[in-house]
Formats: C-alpha cells, structure tokens, sequence
C-alpha cells in the first residue's frame, strides 16, 4: 500500500513537474526595448489592439500625454485611436497616476492583460512608458503587447547629449528631430552649445580671418549673430517648450571667457592680446559689461528666453600660464554662477579648477559640473569641493567626425559592456553615487570646412545615442551586445522620424520607377547610406543649375550651377564629378553612396569616387580631413530637358 501511494505521488509529482514547464514556456519573454527594462513578469497570451481601442486617462494632469500618445500611435501604425477620460474597458490603454516610491520621479509600471494599465508617481514617468509601449508596438506587424507586468526606472536622473551648434550650423527641423530621438529612448537632456569657433591655422593663423559664430539672435548686440544660420528668440523659445512636452530638458550654453571668437570678431576690445583672441580679456572691465549684458538679454523677464531650470556658463580650456590670470578666470566663473543664479537658475559649468587651482573661492553649492578631462577637473576632489557631477569623459564619449582624434564613431560595443556614469575617466565612483547626476556624450563640430553633413551627424550620433540611452538608464543591462545591436537596428529613430533615409528593412531594390517627368513628386524623401540609384538618361543641353532631384537635404545635379557637370550639394557644399553628357546621348548612370564616399558610374564604368580627401594648410603642417558624402535626395524631381527612365533605388551597395 505504501508503494501505491508513493507512486500516485510520484506520478502527481511528475504532472505538477510537466504543467510548471509548460507555464513557464507559455511565460513571454521579456521584450526588447531601449533602455532594457528592469523588472519584467511574463504571463502567457498578448494584447492586440483593434480599432475599438482607446487611450483612457485617470487624471485630468494626464490628457495632453494621451493625446501625444494617440497622435504617436498614428504616425507610426496608422490607425487613430480615440482618447478619453474615464475607466477603462477590455483592449484600451488606461494611464493613472499612483504613488509608488520604487519608481521615483521618472520611473513607471505596466500591466498588459485584457487591458494595458499604465501608472507612475508622476506624469513624466507615464510619457516614458509610453514610449516603452511604442517600441514594443513597433516590433509586430499586429502591435501586439504580450501579457505581463513592467517596472522600470533610471538609474541617473541626466542622460543626455551635448550638440556643438557653434562651428557648425544645425537646423533647427534636426534640432527638433533630435528632441524626438531622445524622447524616444528616454534621454532627457540636451546642452546646446551656442558659440565657438574654428582653429586658426586653418584660417592663415589669422584670428580676424578664423571661422566663429554665435547662433541666437541678439537685440542687444546687433550684428553679432551668426550670418550663416541663426536661431530667432521665439524658435528657441518653441523649441524649449516643444521639447519639455517631451520630457526633455534643453540646457544653453553660452561658452566664456575661453571659445569666444564670436564676441571678439563683434567688439576686438575684448580678445586678449597674451591669449589669442579667442579667449577674452579678463583684465578688461568691458568684458564683464558685455558679457552681462548678453545672458541678461536671454535671462531677465517673467518669459525669459531660456525657459529651462539650468543654464550652462561653459568655463573650460583658459590658460593657466600666470597665476593672477588664474585667480581672474576663477573669479569670472564664479561671478557667472552667481549671475545666473539671479534671475533663478542654476549654473552648469565645464570642470576646469583642477587646471585652474587658486585660491578665489569659486561656488560649489548647487552647482552642476561637467566632468570632461581629468587633468582639467579631478572628479573625486571636484565632489569634495561639492559639486555635482554629470560623466562626460572625453576619451570614450566625445565624437569629432572625421577629425582623427577622439572618435568618429563611438566605440558602442565596449561602451555597452563596460561603460556607466560612474565612470569618469579613470575616477571611478560607486554606481548611483547621488554626487553623479548621470551621464552624456558630446559632438564637437571642431573642423569647420570639412565637407560634413548634418546627415554625417546623424550616422554617428544615433547609435551612440541608442547606447547611452541604455548605460545613463540602466547600469546593468543583460542583454548581450550582439543582440541588443541586431535588434536596436530594428527600431525607428522616433515617431515620424527616419533622419537615416531607410526605405524597407530588408536589402534589395525598394522602388522603382519606368520614367521620371519634370517637376513630379516621388513617395520617399531620400535614401540613407548604403545605397545604389540608378537610371537610364537620355541626355539633353541643360542650363547650369538644372537638377535631377531634389529633398529637403540635398540637390543632386544634371549641370551643377559652376561648371554644369553632375553634381550635389548639401549643407552649402557643391562636389562635381568631371562628367557631363554630350545632348542626344544616352547613358546608364549609377550613383552610390555610404558613410566615406560618393561614386558615380556611366554604363557600369567607374567616372569617379568621391572618398575622404585630404586638404593641407600652411605648406602642409597642417591637414583636415575633406568629406564627400550624399544622401541621395529623391523627393522632387527638377526641371530637366532630358528624358530619365527605368530608375531604381535599392538600399545596398549593388554589384
């Protein structure tokens, strides 16, 4: 009898054994999103939205995240779903506000069952989770949610990007795409660095001749804004609040005493004749009076033009030869901090009082550093003084495109696997230590001239910023990098957003067209690196200037406006392949393009590569590196006289 019994129990055991695996296999899997989530419970089956479904807010504070959602949700799957007030019902979304402690200010849960539950302390923890559920939508042609409970909040309260708008003009339609980017991945900070200048020895070592800028417009010092591309105050304004919405936080920069060409070039009293001017003359009380003056323009009012709580005073890379000029930069800095702190904001500054070691009292108190350069600013002596700190090391997350130094591309893989905030430089702090604020990763636009596009950019900025994204969130990732770059590949840049000129996902002609009419409107806007276009010309005596097509980016040429050969231009750079057509001539022409070059090729022949070309100054002692890159644009077709057949766009490199 006790044999029976212990093989019944045996057998029971055996079935509970078989269930308990079969539950665990219907368990989904944790689903792929960007920052990794941190808390994930499977259950078995998924939500499928349908057209019935609606966005149902359980508070009124929440109404305008539903509506961005709703509006998100049909930019990237089509459909419009109705927004409401109210509780929910089977297959809608339902956002609430519920304390939570765990989650903080930033962090969220979701519960997808008959109904997805979305609910956090605060509404900026809903946005965020509503991203989390776009990027999950996005991976299923159904957009299915599987069934399960999230909770997820950041590690570091600053994960951002720092963009150079100084030496190299941004758009501010990318600007704003740039705000969706990190939106999307739940970065929330974006420094914009407002004025800075090129290097004089590609300028004849002359300084009156040297390239610098400053990009806001300015009321009080007429003439002093940038010619070559400039913000209005109002934009910049919209531009702060637009991004806000988005739960991210632009930070202005304002780069002194050292960067400061643009304010010499205006007024020359104010350069240092020791220095160079480009540093300004700390000795000179006009310089304090204008610099007053021009954060003053942009600080004072009840709607000042610098919306945000923080403000960046730069404050990096004086020289430190002379002990009394030491002491001044001290005292310019703190004076700056203390300025800003006036009309209610806090001060950021570039770390720099290690190099500059004195004995002026500069304030720490409330004070943001941005700790770049070890040499410049010791972290752990910065964090004795009382500063907080945001990670910035320049040897691992500053990218100068094409510059040959620092990093073209950022090193993604060994970033992901060893790199958190915690880390600056070789200073390395315990993870979440509350003096590491979080962490950024910068693009310095140093050489001016050198043929780089805002696409080139792009190209490097938007891995980079889908791995930090990651690392500024989440510390820990389990995700192997391999998969995480296979798969980050598959996500959009943003809702509405495809600054990388995807077509399709899978490599191969996607488009294709029997013949091309003057004047006519194509489906896609522009095709991204790695691309072949080609098409069969049946050549005409076009007037200089005539174009194939044109997009909001770039001009590809039939007669190039100089010399009338084939030719583009983008970002004001005209490049010309030493190829024109004799009228009545028929030609196969083919173009392709990637990151480094721009090839064309007559009836499969090679006419040119256009690669990375080196330029030299000063009797060669001096070199830049000269980039010749197109994202080919597709979406206007110009005014041509001949006749363009049998176009086809593929995204590869065709043979």
């Amino acid at each position: 009898m006790n044999h029976l019994n212990f093989l019944k129990k045996a057998i029971l055991g055996l079935c509970l054994l078989c269930l308990t695996c079969v539950g665990v296999a219907a368990q989904n899997a944790k689903p792929f999103v960007i920052p990794e989530l941190k808390e994930w419970q499977g259950k078995d089956g998924a939500f499928v939205p349908s057209e019935k479904t609606c966005i149902v807010y359980g508070n009124a504070a929440l109404q305008s995240i539903a509506e961005a959602f709703a509006a998100d949700w049909k930019e990237m799957f089509g459909n419009a779903l109705q927004v409401k007030a109210g509780k929910p019902q089977a297959g809608d979304f339902y956002l609430t506000l519920k304390k939570d402690k765990k989650l903080g200010k930033e962090g969220y849960a979701i519960a997808v069952a008959k109904y997805v539950t979305v609910s956090a302390p605060e509404t900026t923890g809903v946005y965020w989770a509503t991203r989390t559920l776009l990027q999950i939508g996005e991976q299923s042609d159904n957009h299915a949610l599987p069934h399960g409970t999230v909770r997820d909040w950041p590690d570091y309260s600053v994960r951002g990007f720092m963009m150079d708008c100084g030496r190299k003009f941004i758009p501010m339609a990318y600007m704003r795409d740039l705000v969706k980017m990190m939106s999307y991945y739940k970065m929330n900070v974006l420094q914009v660095h407002l004025n800075d200048n090129g290097f004089k020895q590609f300028f004849g070592h002359d300084w009156s001749k040297t390239y610098a800028a400053f990009r806001l417009e300015c009321e009080t010092f007429p003439g002093l804004t940038a010619r070559d591309g400039y913000y209005t105050k109002r934009e910049f304004v919209d531009f702060q609040l637009d991004a806000a919405a988005r739960c991210v936080e632009i930070i202005p920069e304002i780069d002194a005493p050292a960067h400061t060409l643009a304010f010499s070039h205006y007024k020359p009293e104010l350069g240092s004749k020791e220095y160079g001017m480009d540093h300004l003359d700390l000795f000179n009380p006009e310089t304090y009076t204008f610099m007053d003056a021009l954060f003053k323009e942009y600080l004072e009012g009840e709607e000042p033009v610098f919306r945000g709580p923080r403000v960046h005073i730069g404050t990096d890379e004086y020289s430190n030869k002379k002990k009394d000029v030491v002491e001044k930069f001290r005292a310019f800095t703190d004076r700056y901090i203390r300025y800003v702190e006036s009309f209610g904001k806090q001060a950021c500054v570039w770390g720099a009082l290690t190099h500059a070691n004195g004995e002026t009292p500069v304030k720490s108190e409330n004070v943001i550093m941005s700790a770049w350069y070890n040499g410049y600013a010791e972290p752990k002596e910065m964090v004795k003084q009382g500063y907080k700190l945001i990670s910035i090391p320049d040897g691992l997350i500053y990218i100068v495109p094409a510059a040959g130094y620092y990093y073209d591309y950022l090193n993604t893989k060994y970033l992901y696997e060893n790199w958190t905030p915690a880390h600056v430089g070789k200073a390395v702090f315990e993870e979440k230590d509350p003096a590491i604020l979080g962490g950024m990763f910068a693009v310095w636009n140093d050489h001016v001239g050198n043929g780089i596009s805002v696409k080139d950019i792009h190209h490097r900025l938007f891995p980079a910023l889908q791995t930090l994204a990651v690392k500024t969130w989440d510390a820990k990732v389990t995700v192997p990098y391999a998969e995480f770059d296979a798969n980050r590949q598959l996500l959009s840049e943003a809702p509405g957003v495809n600054q990388m000129g995807k077509i399709g996902k899978k490599p191969g002609l996607v488009y294709q067209k029997d013949e091309v009419r003057a004047g006519e409107t194509l489906p896609y806007p522009e095709v991204g690196y790695g691309y072949t276009v080609s098409f069969d010309l049946e050549a005409a005596a076009e007037s200089c200037g005539t174009e194939l097509f044109r997009s909001p980016n770039a001009v590809f040429y039939l007669a190039d406006p100089v010399s009338g050969l084939f030719g583009f231009a983008r970002d004001g750079y005209l490049n010309t392949f030493n190829y024109r057509p004799y009228p009545g001539e028929k030609v196969h022409v083919k173009v392709q393009g990637d990151n480094v070059s721009t090839s064309l090729f007559i009836n499969d022949q090679l006419i040119e590569k256009m690669d990375i070309q080196k330029r030299y100054f000063n009797g060669g002692k001096d070199s830049m590196n000269y980039v010749r890159t197109l994202v080919f644009p597709l979406e206007k077709a110009g005014s041509f006289k001949g006749r363009v057949t049998n176009l086809k766009v593929y995204n590869e490199i065709t043979k």
